[in-house]
């Protein structure tokens, strides 16, 4: 029999000899006074793979020890090194915080925290950055051939025990055997036990209505035959919900979840398309539950590879269609990330977010994209800040984000000047907060002086002010103006003919400037209305068509107009946007809706006719007055 285990790690029981491999040699036991002394620095395994009967038997056998250093990434398991009561036998150096104990020790002063990208962990240790005398891992039994698998987590424990003096195992049979490059064979082993512990669950952030929301922007820039990557929480995890309608999905992550498996078996993922390791599902570690485990155990079509290789900028830019969805603490309206700390209070790593940001920018196709609630602290704080909080750290610079989303919407920022960026992330922040954060911008004069107006939304629209229609095999979008689109809606007026512009104007306006094209684009839009349908070419839109209506409080009435680009005249754009402000001045109670119409134009008054608009006389003999009363309209349908 082996040594009975009693420790803290849950669900421990003791193994017999007898369920090993007999025709395996296995190392002894640990001689932890052979194999270590006092000031040596012990990388613990990460993720789900702690080790914890492996540390625990290395507490209870201290006698002699002091400050050996503990050296790991993000740990999900009782981390009792990390205690008060052994801060003489160990310190503690973490590149990622991953749970209270460690935040706390790391607030306190009782622990370090090492900024480092995890592609990078190989080369600390390969040097004498951080060279490393053992690494405690958690492994699968061995093999027939006496391989054991890293299961759960390869990331930098692989790296780890190519680099350190001695590898020390705990052998644990519930530990998955995955496949890819994560395999150790046992005579690499200087000592190991053998414990059964159950793997911890990772308890998921709830995903709440904001994130819903999220989920569905997040969704929407998501093309079929995209490879994903996904970071931590709630917010990036929220598109894995909308994704059930796409097709030929791939994942290349730096981690897998339990959302990607019913995604897998629906064969929305099947990594048909990517173009690096096609087939395969790439990641270094997976965080979830019981359910996640035995999905990755032996399955051929999941492989696990050291995080040097998976989150290698250069091999994440080798997936066509790249998009990388990650989480963030707080943006600021330059475009500045920053997700490891709040201010100087540190809180998690960097972990692969910048080599998964910047290897979706450089993939062909690729979409960087920064995901977030609007607001911390029960939205008493805005995550989307003027500038970036005293004490906080830039994990990823203005150049490298194209995209942050908000439950309010996308801001898209590839190509963008700053003032071009601080408006399309003021769109997006929580209205609340949009006026401070424009005051603030103007300090600077980031946008200019006759810039007054925030981003506003249309009320009877709700929660998501984004609708989708088609028109033939083309999708659209139609949405609220807002001030972000002062150059849209200037290139709109520059593409329109003479013609056109004399349609809706009665006469041919020569010049939009930018202030005029702000004006015209900065509306209070719980009084007046001003929409747009764009066509998305990701990170730009073109503007294909504007209606607005203008109340008009003398008789509670208001006044609408149109204008359609030329090549989409004709086919429906006008009578959408017709339809959207006819139901809009319903909704505000207003009694009529009054258009002014070149008499020349007859497509323009054949639209309102068919919504039922009548004539009625005008002052100007070249106009028709259209008019819609819809009191009289109410009172016909009741």
């Amino acid at each position: 029999m082996l040594q009975s285990y009693q420790g803290t790690a849950s669900a421990i029981t003791t193994l017999d000899s007898s369920t090993s491999n007999s025709d395996i040699q296995f190392p002894p036991k640990p001689d932890w006074h052979k194999l270590i002394r006092s000031g040596n620095r012990l990388f613990v395994g990460s993720g789900v793979s702690v080790p914890n009967a492996l540390i625990d038997d290395l507490i209870d056998n201290r006698n002699g020890f002091h400050d050996l250093q503990i050296l790991h990434g993000h740990t999900l398991a009782p981390n009792r090194w990390v205690n008060r009561e052994f801060d003489q036998l160990f310190s503690v150096n973490t590149f990622y915080i991953g749970n209270d104990e460690v935040r706390a020790a790391v607030a306190e002063g009782r622990a370090d925290y090492t900024p480092s990208k995890h592609s990078e962990m190989s080369n600390l240790f390969s040097t004498d950055d951080l060279p490393l005398d053992a690494a405690l891992l958690m492994v699968s039994p061995p093999d027939e051939y006496g391989y054991c698998s890293l299961g759960t987590s390869v990331d930098i424990n692989l790296s780890a025990a190519k680099k350190a003096r001695h590898v020390i195992v705990q052998i644990n049979p519930l530990m998955p055997r995955t496949n890819g490059y994560s395999h150790l064979h046992i005579s690499e082993f200087a000592a190991c036990i053998e414990a059964e512990q159950a793997l911890p669950e990772y308890e998921q952030e709830i995903v709440g209505d904001e994130h819903d929301r999220i989920g569905q922007y997040l969704a929407s820039l998501v093309d079929n035959g995209a490879t994903l990557q996904i970071g931590f929480g709630a917010a990036p995890r929220s598109a894995l919900k909308y994704l059930g309608n796409h097709k030929d999905l791939g994942i290349h992550s730096g981690i897998l979840i339990d959302d990607m498996v019913d995604l897998f078996k629906s064969g929305v993922i099947n990594n048909r398309r990517k173009t690096f390791h096609p087939g395969k599902i790439l990641t270094t570690a997976c965080y979830g539950s019981q359910k996640l485990y035995n999905f990755v155990d032996g399955n051929p079509h999941v492989e696990f590879y050291p995080c040097g290789y998976i989150e290698s900028a250069s091999n994440i830019a080798r997936n066509d269609n790249m998009t990388s969805i990650n989480n963030a603490l707080q943006v600021d309206l330059g475009g500045q990330v920053v997700s490891d700390s709040v201010g100087y209070y540190f809180y998690s790593g960097i972990g692969g977010k910048v080599d998964f940001i910047n290897g979706a920018a450089m993939s062909n196709g690729g979409k960087p994209i920064i995901a977030l609630k609007s607001t911390a602290n029960n939205g008493r704080v805005s995550r989307i800040v003027p500038h970036i909080t005293e004490g906080a750290g830039i994990v990823n610079t203005r150049g490298n984000v194209h995209y942050v989303v908000t439950e309010y919407g996308i801001a898209s920022l590839k190509g963008k000047s700053i003032r071009e960026r601080a408006l399309e992330l003021i769109r997006i922040a929580h209205p609340a907060f949009r006026k401070e954060l424009l005051r603030e911008v103007r300090k600077n004069f980031w946008v200019p002086d006759y810039q007054k107006a925030v981003p506003m939304e249309i009320p009877e629209y709700g929660r998501r002010q984004v609708k989708d229609f088609k028109i033939g095999n083309s999708t659209f979008k139609l949405r609220p103006l807002n001030p972000s689109d002062e150059r849209h809606l200037q290139s709109f007026f520059y593409s329109l003919t003479r013609e056109s512009l004399r349609l809706r104007y009665s006469s041919v306006p020569s010049q939009m400037t930018r202030e005029k094209s702000c004006t015209l684009v900065s509306v209070d839009q719980t009084k007046d209305v001003a929409l747009c349908i764009v066509k998305e070419r990701h990170p730009e839109i073109d503007i294909e068509a504007v209606g607005r209506f203008y109340k008009i409080d003398a008789d509670n009435s208001c006044e609408v107009a149109f204008v359609t680009r030329e090549d989409f005249q004709g086919k429906g754009m006008a009578k959408t946007l017709l339809k959207e402000m006819i139901f809009i001045a319903k909704e505000r109670g207003l009694s009529k809706i009054r258009a002014h119409v070149l008499a020349e134009n007859k497509p323009m008054l054949k639209v309102f006719q068919k919504n039922g608009f009548k004539r009625t006389l005008s002052d100007d003999i070249h106009e028709v007055q259209m008019v819609l009363n819809l009191q009289e309209e109410e009172q016909s349908q009741s």
